[in-house]
């Protein structure tokens, strides 16, 4: 149900040309769909109240300041069911839309647009050199500029409601000046909305190291997890998912733990370090290590099939034949599910 954003060359990482290409497809009920299909591409379209922007960042910024706003951009692919979900949720029929209104002016950018953006009084850049620019690999990512147009905080992937909020208020409130988005949303959601779930894969190991017979999966959760029942009652629970999870080693990690734990890279650490020193801002997020490095993670929604072919990248070691991103592997996969007349859909709505 989350996304993912890896954290060295495989870190960030592209939708690749996959949903680039699904624009095109039309909306078939499934039992109507011709084999060989991929379906679940999404027609994007903004709220009204979208600034109308002449592209030119530093005007936009100025303009906002003087208002006492910030700017957001929607950096966003056509097609992306991940970007409709969030336009749609997040922001047009958010119960906090008018909130958004009043503190914020909210730009819509496509990652792969030619449409030219002057990022600065002397630099100016395509659309998609801008994406290159900010490291935008998953689509939607959400960046957030102050009135220097300085990014303070940015989303890879959909955020649910509850959590996208939080990332609002921070911005909103400038709590950037003094702390991080981390701590601004421990603090901010303190109360405890989950009981951690038990799952018949689920390890509970203390050296990370000295997993070595498969690859490794991280379940970072806490007790202000809002969206780890819904992972549990869903991808956890699916059984072709779990068929997957066969090839992994699945450990349980709580982000405000202090329990003594060794790292997979060996490193004498807590849980709570472990997730800090890997920039992790979400729960439930999941990082896929082998052989003491991370390959990929998974840390915003995936609909089923990307969050399985994340987890079958690593549990089958397609990294090594295709090391730049999981979804490389994910395209070559479709395209054999196709060519073979099978329906690939690539959202569970």
């Amino acid at each position: 149900m989350f996304g993912t954003t890896p954290q060295s060359p495989t870190r960030l990482l592209p939708l690749c040309a996959l949903l680039a290409a699904l624009c095109a497809i039309p909306a078939i009920a499934q039992d109507q769909t011709p084999p060989g299909q991929v379906t679940g591409a999404k027609m994007l379209g903004h709220p009204s109240w979208f600034k109308e922007s002449f592209l030119d960042l530093p005007e936009d910024v100025g303009e906002a300041a003087e208002s006492g706003k910030h700017v957001i951009l929607v950096m966003e692919m056509n097609g992306c069911p991940y970007c409709y979900k969030m336009i749609q949720e997040n922001f047009a029929t958010a119960p906090y839309r008018d909130f958004i209104q009043e503190h914020f002016d909210v730009i819509a950018l496509n990652t792969k647009g030619d449409r030219e953006v002057a990022v600065t009084e002397e630099m100016s850049m395509s659309e998609k050199e801008l994406a290159e620019l900010y490291q935008v690999r998953f689509t939607p990512t959400v960046v957030f500029l102050d009135a220097s147009n300085r990014p303070v905080a940015r989303v890879s992937g959909y955020r649910n409601l509850d959590d996208f909020k939080v990332v609002l208020d921070y911005v909103h409130e400038r709590a950037y000046l003094e702390q991080t988005l981390n701590d601004y949303a421990a603090a901010k959601r303190p109360t405890e909305v989950y009981s951690f779930r038990e799952h018949p894969q689920i390890q509970s190991i203390d050296d990370l190291a000295a997993v070595a017979d498969r690859p490794l999966a991280l379940l970072f959760e806490d007790v202000a997890c809002v969206a780890c029942d819904a992972l549990h009652d869903g991808h956890l629970a699916d059984p072709e998912i779990r068929e997957i999870l066969k090839g992994l080693t699945l450990v349980r990690l709580d982000t405000r733990s202090e329990t003594a734990i060794i790292d997979p890279m060996g490193n004498a650490t807590t849980p709570k370090a472990l997730a800090e020193s890997l920039g992790i801002q979400y729960t439930p997020s999941i990082v896929l290590f082998d052989r003491g490095r991370e390959i990929a993670r998974i840390e915003s929604m995936l609909y089923r099939y990307h969050f399985g072919g994340v987890l079958e990248y690593v549990a089958g070691r397609h990294y090594e034949r295709y090391p730049d991103s999981p979804f490389d592997y994910i395209d070559v996969k479709t395209a054999e599910l196709t060519a073979a007349g099978k329906n690939v859909s690539i959202a569970d709505e």
